[in-house]
């Protein structure tokens, strides 16, 4: 029986993903890179919901994703074990947490995964998505990753943003000017209250290229 009953995983697909739930548990026992005491929900409450966009987004071959303070390597590893024919680049600014998620990429045997130590306001280059969970505010996030959008209109999403986030947003998303194309929550995606107000955000690049405010730090 799977795992991700909610989820439309290809059968062949899940003993990767098992073997990154293995990999994240045995790692953990050596840096926190999930609350140690949620590790034994990895799959329930932390991978499902970094699983979640098998259910709306179809990325086209050779589709460029950037997954900013990616920690654990979520939602960027489950990801590329889900989209092989996209390229992944997971960055964070703790070194130890991508040397981490180096040694689980190259023990999945993604080819389609890099992993650098970096600040996401450092970076080059540019991305068809920017995903993030758990990061800072959207105005300052969008402030560090705006310059690595690119606009189009080839996969099932418009370019953009997918950001993980929960509660209320009515201040952060008056301060960014912008409001989202598309809200996908997750409580009704997985069938679990532990979900409940937690959603995906779909930002188009074109709207945060011309329409998002500049950031003020207070």
């Amino acid at each position: 029986m799977s795992l991700y009953p909610n989820l439309p995983i290809p059968p062949d697909v899940e003993p990767r993903l098992a073997a990154l739930a293995a990999y994240l548990r045995e790692w953990n026992v050596k840096l926190n890179l999930v609350s140690r005491q949620d590790i034994e929900n990895i799959e329930k409450r932390h991978l499902a919901s970094c699983l979640a966009p098998l259910k709306f987004l179809r990325l086209e071959s050779g589709a460029r994703v950037l997954d900013v303070g990616t920690g654990g390597g979520l939602p960027g590893l489950p990801l590329a074990i889900c989209y092989p024919q996209a390229k992944f680049l997971l960055v964070d600014s703790i070194g130890k947490k991508i040397r981490a998620v180096e040694d689980m990429a190259q023990r999945l045997g993604l080819k389609n995964v890099q992993a650098q130590p970096a600040r996401a306001e450092t970076l080059q280059g540019k991305f068809d998505f920017v995903m993030a969970r758990a990061v800072a505010g959207l105005p300052e996030f969008v402030s560090w990753v705006r310059g690595r959008l690119i606009a189009g209109n080839r996969h099932s999403l418009e370019n953009g943003l997918l950001i993980w986030k929960g509660g209320d947003l009515t201040a952060e998303l008056a301060a960014l000017g912008v409001e989202p194309r598309q809200k996908f929550f997750l409580e009704a995606f997985l069938q679990d209250e532990y979900f409940k107000e937690k959603y995906i955000l779909h930002f188009a690049a074109e709207d945060i290229l011309t329409k998002a405010k500049p950031y003020a730090p207070k």
